[in-house]
């Protein structure tokens, strides 16, 4: 079901609407914007604070061949189970992973793995391990590796660890000679082994304890990263065992001392909470947009941790009987701030299936509790099903993802849908557009390419040779995915550096 909430409200924003700059550019933003950019080309799962994966890079190819290496940079190997995306700085490629395939024959065993890799040629550089959590499965699924995707800030790096740990390592790892601290007691010490700068166990320290997986992104914004820690309930009773542990935190990035937190929605969280922030302007303020796990949305001030609004993501659900939601729809996806509005996808733990869900369009320059007052639009019922998947927005074009394998292409002020493309498979990944295309893959192993345009345009289907969990990225000229076992480069190549899957690059 598509509605609009709020004539007026919708009349007044498109009235204000055309001036403002688009996403992917920084012409007539405010300075504050030019600051809260993190350093490197594609640093941040969504590439920008704002969550919106519009990429300017250009000339990208439409079809690859993996087998035979066709339009195929170079390929690396991770481990066996991959559910982060890649991010690009300094040089350098991050991404999250298990140690399937370990790359120090010393590690052995079920491992979480960062790995880091030259953005140039896919050399492995260095690795950052952690153990598993003796709780087994109720906070750390087996064999799921590290789910956050870091966000690179300068020669830094931020990530949550699969032991719920907010982790910053030195990006050049020990390479440079030096030990930055104040960890300094590292047990692995290598040319290929991670500097931990500091670590912040937010289980031990804050009292967190996150249902089966820890999976945020941080979120850099000058001097600070924020970050959902996670918090959840016990996987027995279904109920918040810690409601007083923090569930938003921004930490100093120099030291990994805590600047504010807020326990919010404390006993309301309906399962888990393994969303990311988003920040973005509003009529020239910078908000930081917390995703709650229980369907509400929180924008804080980023600098003081002062409430400015929350909206209920719902309240379009039928009432909750004896004190119980009708479902367990929540946020998974990630907000995207753009043109003074929020937009956000409703779902839940996808291993659930698949089922009604929901697209808000959300005012955000309002303040209190805005559930009545600041919905634009809505897509519910059977008109959009659950999804854990970011929307990208471009030219004024929103691009959403049902679980179930659907792509939507709408209009992004007014939620009019323009085309409805069936994917064949579960997606859990988020549209990235790059190049005036739409970059897209599924969980069967399939990546569609089609034009952006309101006129929906197949440009190819790739086969990959295995599953896909997470996002793509695209800058220098280079389209980066990952499988669950490998992480690709697509680019223009040249006929000598044509890389076959079978070859990883050397550990």
């Amino acid at each position: 079901m598509w509605r609009i909430v709020g004539t007026a409200l919708l009349t007044a924003v498109l009235s204000t609407s055309p001036g403002r700059a688009e996403a992917g550019s920084n012409k007539g933003q405010a300075p504050q914007l030019a600051e809260m950019r993190t350093g490197g080309d594609w640093p941040i799962l969504g590439g920008r604070p704002d969550r919106n994966a519009v990429s300017n890079t250009t000339k990208l190819f439409d079809t690859w061949e993996v087998d035979s290496g066709e339009n195929i940079k170079w390929v690396a190997r991770l481990g066996t189970m991959t559910f982060g995306s890649p991010v690009v700085g300094s040089g350098k490629l991050l991404i999250g992973t298990n140690n399937g395939h370990p790359r120090d024959s010393a590690i052995s065993g079920d491992q979480g793995v960062l790995m880091c890799f030259a953005e140039a040629d896919g050399t492995f550089l260095w690795q950052a391990v952690h153990d598993k959590l003796p709780s087994g499965d109720a906070h750390d699924w087996e064999g799921i590796g590290i789910c956050s995707t870091p966000c690179i800030a300068g020669d830094r790096a931020y990530y949550v660890s699969n032991r719920c740990e907010l982790v910053c390592v030195d990006m050049m790892g020990f390479d440079g000679g030096r030990n930055d601290g104040p960890v300094t007691d590292e047990k692995l010490r290598g040319r290929a082994n991670a500097d931990f700068v500091w670590v912040l166990d937010m289980m031990t320290d804050l009292g967190v304890l996150p249902l089966n997986a820890s999976a945020s992104s941080p979120l850099v914004v000058d001097d600070l990263v924020f970050v959902v820690t996670g918090n959840g309930t016990d996987e027995r009773t279904g109920k918040v065992t810690e409601p007083q542990a923090p569930s938003f935190i921004a930490v100093h990035r120099d030291t990994g001392r805590l600047a504010w937190h807020d326990n919010r929605p404390a006993d309301r969280i309906l399962s888990g909470q393994w969303s990311s922030p988003a920040c973005g302007m509003v009529k020239g303020q910078l908000q930081v947009v917390f995703p709650g796990g229980d369907g509400w949305l929180y924008a804080y001030e980023p600098r003081t941790g002062k409430l400015i609004w929350r909206f209920d993501c719902k309240s379009n659900e039928p009432p909750a009987e004896f004190g119980k939601p009708s479902n367990t729809n929540t946020l998974i996806a990630m907000p995207v701030v753009y043109r003074d509005r929020v937009f956000v996808a409703v779902g839940r733990d996808p291993e659930q299936g698949d089922g009604t869900g929901g697209l808000w369009s959300i005012d955000a320059t309002l303040t209190g509790d805005v559930t009545k007052t600041a919905g634009c639009w809505i897509i519910d019922g059977d008109e959009f099903g659950r999804s854990v998947s970011t929307v990208t927005i471009h030219d004024g074009l929103l691009y959403a993802v049902e679980l179930g394998g659907f792509l939507n292409c709408m209009e992004a002020m007014t939620g009019k849908r323009f085309w409805r493309h069936d994917l064949m498979a579960t997606v859990w990944g988020s549209p990235l557009i790059a190049d005036e295309k739409i970059y897209i893959a599924n969980k069967d192993g399939e990546a569609t390419v089609l034009k952006h345009g309101r006129t929906k345009t197949v440009l190819a289907r790739n086969t990959l040779p295995d599953s896909v969990n997470g996002s793509m990225a695209a800058v220098n000229g280079v389209l980066y995915f990952t499988t669950s076992s490998h992480l690709y480069a697509m680019g223009n190549t040249g006929q000598d550096s044509i890389v076959p899957v079978s070859r990883p690059s050397t550990p």
